[in-house]
């Protein structure tokens, strides 16, 4: 067998690792988009790395774009086979690879107007709308736990990864001429503990394992202190400097995440009487379908419900729809707070919220979550005092806060947590993905020093032959 990566590999995004057997058969895990990589970006979108057409599945970790976002141009480019993925996901997708694709055709209208006044041909989005429509039958529910067959010699296992709704691991269990192989893929791993998600599971013994590494080499602070921290920003700013607080938040997970620690907020009377404003018409969704998945949350918040009906909603919310709406929150004179997609700050309405207030000193931009260092998020918690958006330079005046404590991937000890179910000397190979390339060298030693006998951080597109 043969195991190529092409994508998330000695980076945080753009997760694609195909897998080819004996017999010619080829499994791809995840499809997703590279993001935040600057004038890299579109040439590493470009390609595949392979030919959509020779792929028979997909085995979809989650769907977030890093690692579903290229799913409709492989489908554009021929692939026809079953893509699987759990229920939650399946619902996500369709929403995130929608408003994708939408982004990508107001981009292109926006670009191709310069281009034709250069006198260059019109740029081509990577897909439209309709690509994503062509994607939607392909897709097949699984569920949590049970070990399924894709096809003879073939079986396939999703276990809880704790990452947002609807993630999981993915194991496959390959028998070929007697002899049994299992391959597991983390998809992104959580935190133990979360406030909203159950932990990850525990998962069979494997002989290799692809796992993430974004903060392979990193502790986080306690995620239960996360409400306190957010009160201590919201009074600081809007109470004291009289400021908005301007939080970017991806759409799935960390919004949810944010609404969870405002309404518990608001539920102990400490959440001033101000304003908060999601501006997202995607994190409206996302919340509508986190809310019908209530089977995925952790047993506290199980019996949160059984007194309060909606943890996501409290009387000082509103989301906000229309560009019109989005606008007139950059005329508002009181303090309050915006959440905003995207969480890198690098794409969406964020960005306008930005640029209109990193000029007051009152403001705050709060990042709360993984940025990559080139994305606009990455470049402000970097500490910059000038930054690029929209073709103009702004000084950083406003305060640039972040809490570590609220991201949704696992760190050092979380992963170390969702490897203990493994004999390290058993696992023949432990590929280390989706992180930046140092973390993953200080995180290759420590798995090294736990015992895993052989540890690879492979490089785009490198290929490997597994035993």
């Amino acid at each position: 067998m043969k195991l190529a990566f092409h994508g998330a590999a000695q980076t945080v995004t753009g997760s694609k690792h195909l897998l080819t057997l004996h017999n010619g058969r080829k499994i791809l895990f995840d499809c997703g988009m590279f993001q935040g990589m600057g004038r890299e970006t579109d040439a590493l979108n470009a390609t595949l790395g392979f030919d959509a057409k020779e792929v028979n599945y997909l085995l979809l970790s989650h769907a977030h774009i890093d690692h579903s976002g290229l799913i409709p141009k492989l489908v554009k480019e021929g692939f026809n086979g079953k893509i699987f993925c759990t229920p939650a996901t399946k619902d996500l997708a369709a929403i995130l690879l929608e408003d994708s694709a939408e982004i990508q055709r107001d981009d292109t209208k926006f670009i191709n107007k310069k281009r034709a006044k250069q006198g260059l041909p019109p740029y081509e989005p990577l897909y439209t709308p309709d690509d994503v429509t062509a994607v939607l039958p392909l897709l097949n529910e699984v569920q949590y736990g049970s070990w399924f067959t894709i096809e003879p010699g073939i079986e396939v296992l999703y276990t809880d990864a704790g990452h947002i709704i609807g993630s999981a691991a993915v194991h496959v269990r390959i028998n070929e001429n007697g002899n049994t192989t299992q391959i597991s893929f983390s998809g992104d791993v959580g935190r133990y503990r979360d406030v909203i998600l159950r932990s990850p599971d525990v998962f069979p013994q494997t002989d290799y394992i692809i796992i993430e590494s974004t903060y392979g080499n990193s502790l986080h602070e306690n995620i239960f202190n996360s409400s306190d921290k957010l009160y201590e920003w919201i009074d600081k700013t809007c109470v004291q400097k009289k400021g908005k607080l301007i939080i970017p938040s991806f759409s799935v997970g960390r919004t949810q995440e944010l609404l969870y620690f405002l309404n518990q907020l608001s539920n102990e009377g400490r959440l001033p009487k101000i304003k908060v404003y999601v501006d997202s018409p995607l994190s409206k969704e996302a919340t509508d379908i986190v809310r019908s998945h209530p089977e995925n949350y952790n047993s506290r918040l199980q019996k949160l419900l059984k007194t309060d009906y909606d943890p996501f909603s409290f009387d000082e919310l509103t989301f906000i729809k229309t560009v019109d709406e989005s606008k007139r929150l950059n005329d508002l004179p009181e303090p309050c707070i915006i959440i905003s997609a995207s969480g890198m700050a690098d794409a969406g309405r964020i960005k306008h919220h930005i640029a209109n207030n990193i000029n007051d000193s009152r403001n705050t931009i709060l990042l709360v979550g993984y940025c990559e260092p080139n994305s606009l998020g990455g470049r402000l918690m970097n500490g910059a005092k000038e930054v690029k958006i929209f073709a103009e330079y702004y000084k950083v005046q406003a305060e640039v806060g972040s809490m570590r404590s609220m991201s949704a991937h696992g760190d050092y000890d979380d992963l170390s947590q969702f490897l203990a179910c493994q004999v390290p000397a058993t696992v023949r190979q432990l590929f280390i993905v989706h992180g930046e390339y140092d973390v993953q060298l200080d995180f290759q030693q420590r798995l090294l020093k736990k015992g895993f006998k052989e540890v690879i951080v492979p490089a785009l597109h490198q290929e490997f032959m597994l035993e």
